[in-house]
């Protein structure tokens, strides 16, 4: 072997090197990069689940002590004390203007985010139907199942906001279904998608996109199952989830 040629395969031998190092060097870096947002996002998603249940367990606080609160109006207005009655309901009526109680499932982190979403949509004007009952013994952690149902929320009312008010709708199902936790939401849609697959998911961009991923990721850690199925104007995710043989009966 020429001396030339031996230079050129050395040469070619580095750059091999060079080219495959770099490739493993990104792979490791997109790993990181995906763990640190995934441990960032749970964070956050800790922090909210701390939040909205700290408000929920303050309105079930206020239900709980709603004769009592009766008993005090009562007092005043036996006095004629309309102001200070008028006073008393106000106070009242500010503690529960951001609260709405519209979920009462059985799971308490459940609920609390649940009643955050589902409010926050009813506010910003979408049509809701819902109904959910989740059993006590679930098999997957309520922090994969607070993921799960945030985002499917979260990807449902931010497509909502893209069709026009007359059009938008928002429906939410969950319930044990053969024993299995069966998840259903569907919601308004313009976008017309043939092919629902990873593809999709990698071309999204932003919130949406990792939502997407991390249903996904919850769902496989979970060893369930998710269907997505889009129609002209209507986008619908189901999702399975085990149940635990106490749960399931």
């Amino acid at each position: 072997m020429t001396t030339p040629v031996f230079i050129c395969l050395v040469i070619a031998a580095i750059l091999l090197i060079i080219l495959l190092s770099v490739l493993v060097i990104r792979q490791i870096l997109k790993k990181a990069y995906e763990k640190a947002v995934v441990d960032y996002q749970n964070k956050l998603l800790s922090q909210e689940m701390a939040e909205v249940q700290h408000i929920y367990l303050t309105m079930r606080g206020w239900r709980h002590d709603y004769h009592n609160h009766m008993q005090s109006i009562k007092a005043y207005l036996a006095k004629d004390n309309i102001e200070e009655a008028r006073e008393y309901l106000n106070k009242l009526e500010t503690d529960l203007d951001d609260i709405r109680l519209l979920f009462d499932t059985g799971n308490l982190n459940a609920d609390a985010i649940l009643n955050a979403k589902i409010s926050l949509a009813l506010e910003n004007g979408i049509p809701c139907d819902y109904k959910a009952v989740i059993p006590k013994n679930l098999s997957v952690s309520d922090l994969d199942l607070c993921v799960i149902l945030g985002n499917l929320i979260d990807n449902a009312v931010e497509s909502c906001r893209k069709v026009p008010k007359e059009k938008q709708f928002l429906r939410l199902y969950i319930g044990p279904l053969k024993k299995q936790l069966y998840i259903s939401v569907s919601n308004a849609t313009n976008e017309v998608v043939r092919k629902l697959d990873a593809e999709y998911i990698s071309t999204k961009r932003g919130d949406h996109g990792h939502g997407l991923k991390r249903i996904n990721d919850a769902v496989e850690k979970n060893s369930g199952y998710i269907n997505r199925k889009n129609e002209p104007g209507v986008f619908v995710t189901e999702i399975m989830l085990p149940l635990s043989g106490a749960a399931a009966q």
